[in-house]
């Protein structure tokens, strides 16, 4: 091994100028930022728009004299007979991955010189070859490392006992046993479990088992989209299949004709993973469809929740910490299952949650376990439902509540009354827009004047998936202009981006989601309208003159900025 010597490092402003990724203004504007919250140069560059990962990359690459891996590159980076070299586990500690041996010569591929400067001892201990560092963007070596623990973890549910299942007993007892059907080696049980853990790993929300007249159709539900899991398998396996999650659910096995709900547990690798099942009978034979709930992802930190990771314009987040810091009064989200509601609540609740006050939840069920927060899960069997626990709540000398959905009358009267006297109230309603809510709490029987009293503000929120950095330049028509509901005149000069594909965003040209938001403050003009029964219209006339952004304001703002596809803006939002 050749010795590693100090490198005599350019600044990193200039390499970004030289390099035409940023202007001597925007350096500017980085740096006497950073003199003010200390934090790395280059995650605020990111954080700002100036750059993404493979820029940061190239910039790093050029700071220490050495080789960038493009994205093209990063294709031979997971050849199994390089990373036998090494531990997976060493891998994803240490933060490196072997990339290539050429000319003697074993390359590392690091996001951070500094990691590899750590462990070039360790790593020429088990090579004679030179060894020398590329550098690689912070984002796909962490998707790289991610796949291949992934990769690894699938294949030992083959060898390996099946997941324990956790059993809660009549008098809230959890009880493990591990559970086979008549055989360890059972086809069924492998294919259930391994289905299980594949979803798991790949962040999927949800899993789709369909009858179908091709046969049983897995689906998982990742960043909102549904993808197909494998070639659908033949439909006689769709009985052994469905018998096998409802015997984990202990539902009817016999039962096929009604729809059936039920839930289950696993210990997977070490944390626990709540499952809830639907069940429904179609044409061709059962449907399921199985939420995941991990644990792990909901056991995190106040730090972790914060309302700056939400990348959303700061006038926005300015409006938002006034509402969330309001003595009293109600905090209302709405939008359809799975837009985010509660992990905004809880980003808001993290804002002001400190010793000072005490803060109780109410969940169907608990998304987040937060410390310093009591928090509740419904449970219905045991007549514990969300207008039951409010009343309780309240005789616990609550500062702020969160009740995670409203449902009923009985809920929405308790909360609005909750509201009213002092209590400052986080909760959800489903509803398509800001305006609808109120629609919404008239059909549950609420007093518009209490309603209206007790709201300081409606968030309406959406998620719409980010592009991957591997996006393209995407050519927009002016007829598909017009079809979008834009002015031709104002978007002809502007770059559209679309969804290209590359193997680490799996083909889909998407990269996870980020939240929009369509914020109606109800100041006392626009209470007096609602009160007064004011035409939609005039309502929305009011709330622009008061600058509210809607929701298809918002989404278009990030496609001027690259962030998302006019084509992802159109799926999530109206066009008007």
């Amino acid at each position: 091994m050749s010795p590693i010597k100090p490198v005599k490092r350019k600044r990193f402003g200039e390499i970004a100028v030289e390099l035409g990724f940023m202007t001597d203004a925007q350096v500017g504007n980085i740096l006497s930022r950073r003199n003010i919250t200390r934090r790395m140069l280059g995650q605020l560059c990111i954080e700002e728009g100036y750059l993404d990962y493979e820029m940061l990359a190239r910039i790093i690459a050029a700071q220490y004299s050495c080789s960038y891996a493009s994205l093209d590159d990063l294709e031979q980076i997971d050849d199994p007979d390089l990373i036998q070299h090494f531990d997976i586990d060493y891998m994803v500690n240490n933060r490196v991955l072997p990339f290539r041996i050429w000319n003697n010569t074993f390359d590392i591929a690091v996001a951070d010189p500094l990691d590899f400067m750590r462990v070039a001892e360790d790593i020429s201990l088990v090579t004679e070859l030179e060894i020398s560092f590329v550098v690689v963007s912070e984002k796909r070596l962490t998707e790289l490392l991610k796949n291949i623990e992934s990769s690894r973890d699938l294949l030992d549910i083959s060898d390996e006992m099946r997941l324990p299942i956790i059993r809660e007993s009549d008098r809230g007892e959890y009880e493990v046993s591990v559970d086979r059907i008549s055989s360890e080696e059972s086809p069924v049980v492998k294919l259930v479990d391994s289905t299980l853990l594949d979803a798991i790993n790949k962040k999927s929300s949800d899993i789709h088992i369909e009858s179908t007249e091709k046969g049983l159709i897995i689906r998982y539900r990742i960043d909102g989209m549904l993808h197909q899991a494998a070639e659908p398998l033949e439909l006689k396996n769709q009985g052994a299949v469905l018998s096998r999650l409802k015997v984990m659910s202990d539902l009817d096995i016999s039962e096929k004709r009604v729809p059936q709900d039920g839930r289950f547990k696993l210990k997977v690798k070490g944390r626990f993973i709540d499952f809830r099942i639907s069940v429904l009978p179609s044409v061709f034979g059962e449907n399921a469809v199985i939420r995941i709930l991990d644990q792990e992802r909901m056991s995190v930190s106040q730090a972790s929740l914060s309302l700056d990771d939400m990348d959303i314009p700061e006038k926005e987040l300015l409006r938002l910490r006034r509402q969330i810091k309001a003595p009293y009064g109600m905090f209302l989200m709405t939008g359809p299952t799975g837009s985010g509601k509660t992990t905004t609540l809880y980003r808001a609740l993290s804002e002001v949650n400190d010793k000072s006050i005490k803060v109780i939840t109410i969940e169907d069920p608990v998304e987040y376990q937060l410390p310093g927060m009591t928090q509740i899960a419904v449970n219905h069997k045991k007549g514990l439902t969300f207008s039951k626990g409010l009343r309780s709540i309240l005789r616990h000398d609550p500062d702020k509540i969160l009740v995670g959905e409203i449902r009923d009358g009985e809920t929405a009267e308790i909360a609005i009354q909750s509201a009213l006297t002092g209590h400052q109230v986080f909760t959800t309603v489903h509803a398509n827009t800001t305006f609808d809510v109120i629609n919404r709490f008239m059909h549950l029987g609420i007093d518009t004047f209490n309603l209206v009293s007790a709201l300081n503000c409606i968030v309406a929120q959406r998620l719409v998936r980010k592009l991957c950095s591997c996006k393209k330049e995407h050519k927009v028509t002016e007829k598909m202009m017009i079809e979008s509901g834009l002015d031709p005149d104002e978007y002809k000069n502007m770059v559209f981006f679309g969804p290209a594909g590359c193997r680490l965003c799996n083909g889909t040209g998407f990269d996870g989601r980020k939240a929009i938001l369509e914020h109606l403050e109800l100041d006392p003009n626009l209470k007096e309208m609602i009160l007064e029964k004011a035409t939609l219209s005039i309502l929305k006339k009011h709330a622009l003159e008061k600058g509210v952004v809607f929701l298809r304001d918002a989404v278009l703002y990030d496609v001027r900025h690259g962030t998302t596809s006019l084509d992802e803006a159109n799926r999530v939002t109206f066009i008007e």
